[in-house]
């Protein structure tokens, strides 16, 4: 796999990233996508993994979503009732 270039991720499982990690290197493969001079295969593997780190970022911001509805409505439910209109 081509994905040992990058700074410390060295073929880190893209779920064990955190998202502002999984941000950065997607950062750093689609700039390097957009550089050119890769071979084919590089760049099929550059674009694999940046497929990879796009869904680490999107399922952390949808955990962070549903953290903070949640969160809210909580925090609608615990006050005087005025949120509850069930």
């Amino acid at each position: 796999m081509a994905t040992g270039t990058n700074k410390d991720t060295k073929g880190t499982d893209g779920a064990a990233l955190g998202y502002e990690q999984a941000r950065d290197e997607l950062i750093e493969v689609v700039r390097r996508l957009e550089a050119g001079g890769a071979t084919l295969e590089d760049s099929l593997a550059l674009w694999e993994r940046g497929e990879e780190l796009a869904k680490v970022c999107r399922l952390r911001l949808e955990g962070a979503r549903a953290r903070l509805d949640a969160a809210l409505a909580a925090d609608a439910d615990g006050e005087d009732g005025t949120g509850d209109g069930e």
